[in-house]
């Protein structure tokens, strides 16, 4: 009870790291398990632990869905962790796939990571998972499954910004049209070569 009243109180902080929400649902999750011994159940292993959860996420506000998410990033390595937190690793890719691998795996995954800048997508994780499971995972699968995401680079040119270079009644299509046939003339003044790609 002492614990399960600790967690909450953690819990109501206002700014808490997907980490700690992750390791304060697995305390409270097997406090409750353990302050709830039921015998009335057949599968009891199996329907304690499904009871439990279900006990956490009504108390957390939380789905059943998300708190079994939350409890699985504590299966993850520190470091991997720690890029959950400051979202440099997704935390659907990390809660539904990572968590998963092999603790040399996941190491193997972060230095990746570090080396080329890159973190996994949703389709990346699915496919550093399966290899896995197959015992096909060595490093240079998962660099070329990693290297299939290619970086879009995005800029946001916001209508405000632009409003007082072009007509009130331009479209943003038109203004489009005119800014890249302005940077067209300027790359070529520049002698900036075209990408053939």
């Amino acid at each position: 009870a002492a614990i399960i009243l600790m967690v909450d109180a953690n819990l109501q902080r206002e700014t808490i790291l997907p980490s700690e929400r992750a390791f304060a649902y697995k305390m409270k999750l097997d406090a409750i398990k353990h302050q709830g011994e039921r015998t009335d159940l057949t599968s009891a292993q199996l329907g304690q632990k499904s009871w439990a959860v279900n006990q956490v996420a009504e108390q957390s506000g939380d789905s059943r869905v998300q708190v079994q998410r939350y409890i699985r990033l504590t299966h993850l390595i520190p470091a991997l962790l720690d890029r959950v937190d400051e979202k440099k690793l997704g935390f659907i890719p990390a809660a539904d796939y990572l968590y998963k691998l092999t603790e040399k795996e996941q190491v193997m995954l972060e230095m990746v990571m570090v080396q080329e800048q890159v973190s996994p997508s949703v389709d990346q994780a699915q496919q550093l998972k399966r290899m896995s499971e197959a015992g096909e995972l060595t490093e240079a699968v998962l660099r070329q499954i990693m290297a299939k995401k290619t970086k879009e680079k995005k800029v946001v040119l916001k209508e405000t910004s632009l409003g007082e270079y072009f007509p009130p009644s331009y479209t943003p299509k038109q203004m489009e049209d005119v800014i890249l046939h302005l940077l067209k003339d300027w790359s070529a003044k520049q002698g900036i070569p075209k990408d053939e790609t």
